[in-house]
């Protein structure tokens, strides 16, 4: 064990309650209580490779997006943070500022591969003094009712097998007008670019997959996974299903992904 396990052990065991149901892993079908499992072996495949791919596959846009996912987070000085599915760290980084020297960032991931790329991350930037690491899971998160200012998740809810049970959790470790921030691949609002989209996405992407990150199939179902996840209007209603107010969306790159935003009564 190095020094990164022993930083990011378990916040609670790991747990998945699923006991029947069907659920989709990519486009296929499979067993819900199969999907977390199935996930974290794509994620701790590409883990290693994970922030060049993903500068690779959105030309370095995905480092724009989430500087505005930050930017409009409303997260202030003395706030305490859990930015989930947090992995390699590129949205806690940017939160580090905006919470002060008397804020907090709690930093997890349900992948212990792509958390320990994380925490070494912090390390080695010395930001280990407000960002700590917790590997969880966002569906059973293990912390006490009404502890954060706001939750953050970038690009990761549609990798959860219960997204609704999630927005749950979520909502119930916000202190009430908390906000929560959902950052995540989305419709398109302009439909004539979507065949050139589709073909980048099961083309393309697979094919970086295999010379970069030596897995095609991970970034296969990382594409087919960005078409089953809800669309701006359903995951809007989703927000609102959980209890959250003042939920509304924003487009970003003509929905390629989208905002979705929410506070706790």
């Amino acid at each position: 064990m190095n020094s990164s396990d022993k930083a990011i052990a378990p916040c609670e065991p790991a747990t998945d309650s699923h006991s029947s149901g069907k659920t989709h892993f990519g486009f296929s079908e499979v067993d819900a209580r199969d999907k977390s499992g199935l996930v974290g072996e794509v994620f701790s495949s590409v883990a290693d490779n994970y922030d060049t791919m993903n500068d690779l596959m959105s030309m370095g846009i995905h480092r724009l997006w989430k500087r505005h996912f930050a930017l409009i987070s409303g997260v202030r000085p003395g706030d305490r943070v859990l930015d989930l599915a947090g992995g390699t760290g590129d949205v806690a980084d940017l939160l580090y500022d905006r919470v002060g020297s008397n804020g907090q960032i709690v930093l997890s991931d349900i992948n212990p591969e792509m958390l320990a790329n994380g925490h070494d991350r912090m390390l080695d930037e010395g930001r280990v003094d407000r960002i700590s690491c917790c590997l969880a899971d966002a569906q059973y998160l293990p912390f006490a009712d009404n502890s954060f200012n706001a939750v953050t998740m970038a690009f990761g809810l549609r990798n959860v097998t219960d997204k609704q049970m999630a927005l749950d959790s979520i909502y119930r470790v916000l202190k009430p007008g908390g906000r929560a921030l959902v950052l995540e691949f989305s419709k398109l609002t302009l439909p004539a670019i979507q065949p050139v989209y589709d073909w980048y996405s099961f083309s393309v992407l697979p094919r970086l997959g295999r010379w970069i990150a030596n897995d095609e199939d991970a970034y296969r179902y990382l594409a087919e996974s960005i078409r089953q996840h809800p669309d701006q209007d359903t995951l809007a209603a989703m927000f609102a299903q959980s209890g959250f107010v003042q939920t509304r969306f924003r487009n970003l790159s003509f929905g390629l992904v989208a905002i979705h935003s929410g506070v706790k009564a």
